[in-house]
């Protein structure tokens, strides 16, 4: 049930990155933003912190940190 939660997650971010255009960055994901369905499906929520990109000239680099302590990426 773990592992399909993870690879449902996964499948997620795989579509707003590189399913929608403009792609979309989530910036705040955290298991409090994975929500399980009646079939126990997850899906990605709480996009407040998201960006999406209109154009290939458009970066995806930020001198500002954005999302929730503990759970940003350490780069």
């Amino acid at each position: 049930m773990r592992l399909q939660i993870a690879i449902d997650a996964a499948n997620g971010l795989e579509y707003l990155h590189n399913g929608c255009k403009p792609p979309i960055i989530h910036r705040d994901l955290k298991t409090s933003n994975i929500l399980l369905n009646e079939s126990m499906q997850a899906k990605i929520a709480d996009f407040g912190l998201s960006r999406s990109f209109a154009t290939e000239n458009d970066s995806h680099v930020t001198t500002r940190p954005a999302g929730t302590p503990g759970y940003l990426d350490p780069e």
